[in-house]
């Protein structure tokens, strides 16, 4: 029953409206981007907004990066979700990166697969607040996402509201073809 509930929660979530969603964000970031960026994710590696959304309702763990109160980098992996364009981290109550986010309210997440010629990437930042409750939805789509794991672990929240995606897919990535 779990798979059927996953399923009409990722439908729900309007396959089409999240691909659009995450095009316009990507030619958005890109249109800003520098020279050298632009160089590193050149546009023909770029993934579209349909690849972007199956690959990242594929891709369960994300690194998310921070910076701690007295200014140096903190990074973690962290389960995600995505709902109402933003990311939703579960986080422990006494994790590090909630004082990296109250002190300085950014977060930067890497979602990677792959090696060499057949890795793909998706970076994304933006403003990030800590919450302590969540809606229904995204406590749900991310329990799916756990593969029915229980998140009363998770005693607070971030979300994060990407103001930059950017993605790149190497030459031989087959993840393309996963989002038919």
């Amino acid at each position: 029953m779990r798979s059927n509930r996953r399923e009409e929660l990722v439908a729900s979530a309007g396959d089409h409206a999240l691909a659009a969603w995450l095009g316009r964000l990507q030619d958005g970031s890109f249109s800003r981007a520098g020279r050298a960026l632009r160089t590193a994710y050149p546009p023909q590696r770029q993934m579209t907004g349909p690849e972007l959304a199956g690959y990242l309702e594929r891709r369960t763990y994300a690194v998310a990066s921070s910076t701690r109160p007295d200014g140096r980098a903190h990074a973690a992996p962290t389960l995600f979700s995505l709902y109402a364009e933003a990311f939703w981290l579960p986080t422990l109550g006494g994790a590090a990166r909630l004082g990296n986010v109250r002190a300085h309210p950014w977060l930067a997440l890497s979602i990677l697969e792959g090696e060499h010629d057949t890795h793909a990437a998706v970076l994304a930042e933006g403003p990030a607040e800590v919450v302590a409750t969540v809606p229904d939805e995204v406590r749900s789509i991310t329990e799916a996402r756990n593969r029915g794991g229980s998140l009363d672990w998770a005693t607070a929240w971030l979300r994060m509201t990407p103001q930059r995606l950017f993605s790149f897919a190497e030459v031989a990535w087959q993840g393309a073809a996963d989002t038919s």
